[in-house]
């Protein structure tokens, strides 16, 4: 029998994605974003509240970044989740990263993650029940050592973060233990 545990938000793992964008003087800001998810084959969502610094450069400029947190560089992501662009002036210098122009999108990419997407902004889903920025991916860039050998990204080799809502924790993803479509196809069968 389980054991009630009242209103929680219970979806595990959750993605440990790093937006960035520029303000309206192309200075970098970057938010972590654990509310996120891909919504069609070239979009994604990031479920944020409006008032956040990084929000607000992404409707100035209508383009950001996503990059995927890694275990390597966990504690830049988190500082990026604890520290606010709209109080902390000098967020994304104290990190001592790095940040390019995007060759696709106004926005930037941070150099330290390593895989990024490029997108423009599509669509803001603003309802009583949720604020939504929608992005149309037009890009993803790659650090080649998490590549497979036939040029696509390799969880195994991506050590990408997951967070834990319940205890509020960091992991690592990277086992495989299944092929997708394949694992169930014996009950098709029956």
């Amino acid at each position: 029998m389980k054991k009630n545990l009242g209103v929680v938000p219970a979806v595990y793992p959750m993605p440990v994605l790093m937006v960035a964008a520029y303000d309206e003087n192309s200075k970098v800001n970057v938010m972590n974003a654990a509310w996120g998810m891909i919504c069609a084959m070239d979009k994604i969502a990031l479920f944020i509240d409006e008032d956040h610094k990084t929000t607000q450069n992404i409707l100035k400029t209508k383009a950001f970044t996503v990059s995927i947190a890694d275990k390597e560089h966990m504690d830049v992501a988190d500082f990026f989740g604890i520290a606010t662009g709209n109080k902390m002036t000098d967020k994304f210098e104290r990190t001592g990263y790095h940040a390019v122009k995007s060759e696709f999108v106004n926005a930037p990419v941070v150099e330290e993650f390593p895989v990024v997407m490029e997108c423009e902004l599509v669509e803001v889903v603003n309802t009583d029940n949720m604020y939504a920025v929608v992005g149309k991916i037009l890009n993803v860039g790659a650090d080649e050592d998490v590549l497979s050998e036939g040029g696509k990204i390799d969880p195994e080799k991506l050590n990408a973060l997951i967070f834990d809502q319940y205890q509020s924790g960091y992991y690592v993803s990277g086992e495989k233990v299944g092929k997708a479509w394949n694992a169930g196809a014996g009950l098709m069968k029956k």
